[in-house]
């Protein structure tokens, strides 16, 4: 698949082949959604905690005799029906992870990434470079890129220090190293820019036989 190469100014300069093992597989919407609903329930944290009735302090004597009150018979005045009492079907501390074999997951990116290719949404950038952190300067150049669209950046390292500084006060815009493409930030922004040289980092990620 061919798409075009502009400049930093949003000026095109050439053309780019995107890999057709990754940006035209197959698009499987059921394994992207296991990939996304996976990635979400990992990210969930689990350290709710409530307490139970032997969690809760104090209770240790009988309230009132078993018989001859004419009240309603009690153990402990720390029961789950009493005021302060331990708390019953409440959550409790656990891990949400769910597990994906790692072909699966390689699988949903491709499939994401060719959803993406196949909408129009993939833009290539032939050099993303900053002397220095502007971050206006990095909205205009966003602007001509994507126009009012949300925007995922992908550089190959961490060598633009400039350009992550920069991004940092745009709030429709995240930049992310290649090996971290993730399929929760592919739904999440509208238009996918890929500097140039990220293309052969992900090939190498998820490339044939990966």
């Amino acid at each position: 698949m061919k798409v075009d190469l502009i400049d930093f100014k949003g000026k095109k300069v050439g053309d780019v082949e995107l890999p057709k093992d990754i940006f035209e597989a197959p698009i499987n919407i059921d394994l992207m959604h296991q990939a996304y609903v996976r990635q979400m329930a990992n990210a969930r944290l689990g350290t709710h905690e409530t307490k139970e009735r032997g969690d809760v302090s104090g209770g240790g004597k009988k309230p009132w005799r078993q018989k001859g009150t004419g009240r309603a018979r009690q153990g402990s005045s720390r029961a789950a029906q009493w005021v302060g009492g331990g708390k019953i079907f409440t959550p409790h501390m656990r891990s949400y992870e769910q597990k994906m074999p790692l072909k699966m997951r390689r699988a949903a990116l491709r499939s994401a990434l060719s959803a993406k290719a196949s909408e129009g949404e993939i833009v290539v950038i032939d050099d993303v470079s900053m002397d220095e952190p502007k971050s206006k300067q990095l909205a205009q150049a966003f602007e001509k890129w994507v126009g009012q669209n949300s925007a995922l950046l992908v550089l190959p390292d961490k060598k633009k220090v400039n350009v992550f500084t920069s991004a940092r006060n745009l709030t429709d815009v995240k930049v992310l190293l290649a090996h971290y493409l993730n399929i929760r930030d592919l739904f999440t922004y509208n238009r996918l820019v890929l500097e140039k040289s990220s293309i052969d980092v992900i090939k190498d990620y998820l490339g044939k036989g990966k």
